[in-house]
């Protein structure tokens, strides 16, 4: 793929770029190296008011942000500066908590006087996809500049204009030149980059495939990764669960960002008793979504990001079929207009080996398993590669402690749609890959944990 921005709900080519050619990206490495030895000793009141200022950009200039991402990636335009105003509040919350979390911790030993100290590592290196083409970078760039280290983003280059805008919103808040930069390179340039001396670790969210490339040569180089992988969350309905309010949700949870998110609620794994009413009420909602123009107010659902976006999903749905499961609603790409428009659509009764057991389905296709009880529900959920997050419904208080302790994910949202949020950590377990985002534990990812002894 160019680097280049291709409107997903036209298919048209708006802008492209040319990527930075191997002395270009040495030039951006000298500047990042040379960038951390003097931003590292910035006072950290002066990097909380710079971040407090890219909060402020990114709240004032939403509905231009908003749209950028739309045009870009496709998801509706509501939910694009919903996007903006959540990246504002991640860069607010490490401006005001970086100085709580990163202070001296004192240890009672021999010493005179010990403790643990956290200390920024130097150039970061971000490999982040297109689906939350703000979200997922914020996130990695709050915590890691108010820690003191600088970033390099390599974007996806279907959001090109997305990636060089974040750069610009950094410098414009005031960040020195070199503390965050964008790097306009295809994904064959990565590995030497993340080889490089000046580049201390690297964080990537996106494929599975993309995970182990990077981290397998990070590991060749002992240098640090945090990886967030694919998921095929579960969303568990058992009989005393409110239906009403799970099944409102369940639509909300498996059409976030056009079904394109790895905490998107996948596989819908309900009891018996209650599965018939699940089923009818979750296609009635379904077919009730408006699909259109991302840009338009009234759009549920836009469009898969890419033309191969699409062809993976219906690939994965006609092989379903194909081996004997049943359609409830949807099933076949939108023929009708231009655009990777691809239909709310309720998959079902899955013959084993099908790919509903072991894919993710990145896009808006709802898998439903039926189950007897607690029991078949739980080794339902975990019987999948995945870990990332798991949504369940119940109000039994025994059942709600044995979904939280036994469910095998990063995550485990009890009555409420699985969500990342600044406060948590953020992360998943299993081929879901490893490492935490956000909250303190987010911020301590990327430092040198340093022990302090004195006699």
């Amino acid at each position: 793929m160019g680097i280049a921005t291709i409107n997903p709900a036209t298919g048209e080519t708006l802008k492209t770029f040319e990527p930075l050619t191997d002395a270009e990206i040495e030039t951006k490495l000298a500047v990042a190296k040379r960038a951390f030895e003097q931003y590292r000793q910035t006072p950290l009141t002066q990097r909380s008011a710079w971040m407090n200022e890219a909060a402020r950009i990114l709240q004032e200039n939403k509905e231009q942000f908003g749209k950028l991402m739309t045009q870009e990636m496709g998801k509706p335009l509501k939910a694009a500066i919903g996007e903006t105003e959540k990246c504002a509040l991640v860069c607010r919350y490490y401006a005001e908590h970086a100085a709580e979390f990163l202070a001296d911790v004192p240890a009672s030993t021999d010493a005179s006087q010990s403790f643990v100290r956290y200390q920024p590592m130097g150039p970061i290196l971000a490999v982040m996809p297109w689906n939350f083409p703000f979200w997922q970078v914020f996130r990695f760039a709050a915590p890691a500049l108010m820690a003191g280290n600088v970033g390099l983003l390599k974007h996806a280059s279907n959001v090109p204009q997305c990636a060089v805008k974040i750069e610009e919103i950094f410098r414009q808040a005031g960040f020195p030149e070199g503390a965050f930069q964008t790097l306009l390179v295809g994904a064959d340039k990565v590995a030497a980059i993340v080889a490089d001396d000046r580049v201390m670790a690297a964080t990537l969210t996106g494929s599975e495939g993309a995970g182990i490339s990077l981290a397998s040569t990070a590991g060749k180089h002992l240098k640090k990764t945090v990886l967030e992988l694919g998921g095929s969350d579960p969303f568990i309905v058992l009989e005393s669960a409110d239906l009403e309010a799970a099944v409102s949700t369940a639509v909300a949870a498996r059409m976030l960002n056009n079904g394109q998110s790895c905490i998107a609620a996948k596989r819908f794994i309900v009891v018996d008793a209650i599965a018939d009413t699940f089923a009818q009420r979750l296609v009635e909602k379904f077919q009730a979504l408006k699909i259109g123009d991302p840009m338009h107010p009234d759009t549920d659902l836009g469009p898969l990001a890419t033309p191969g976006m699409l062809k993976d999903l219906d690939d994965l749905v006609q092989e379903c079929i194909a081996r004997g499961s049943k359609v409830l609603t949807g099933g076949k790409p939108l023929t009708d207009r231009p655009g990777n428009y691809y239909p709310p659509t309720i998959l079902t009764d899955f013959p084993p080996g099908t790919p509903a057991e072991s894919e993710e389905f990145f896009g808006p296709v709802a898998l439903l398993f039926r189950v007897a009880n607690i029991d078949e529900a739980i080794a339902r959920a975990n019987n999948i590669p995945y870990g990332l997050g798991a949504s369940a419904w119940t109000n039994v208080e025994e059942e709600r402690d044995r979904l939280i302790n036994e469910l095998e994910a990063g995550a485990v949202f009890i009555n409420g749609m699985v969500k990342s949020d600044p406060r948590l950590p953020f992360g998943g377990i299993k081929r879901s890959g490893y490492g935490r985002e956000l909250g303190i534990q987010g911020i301590h990812e990327f430092v040198n944990i340093k022990t302090v002894w004195v006699k």
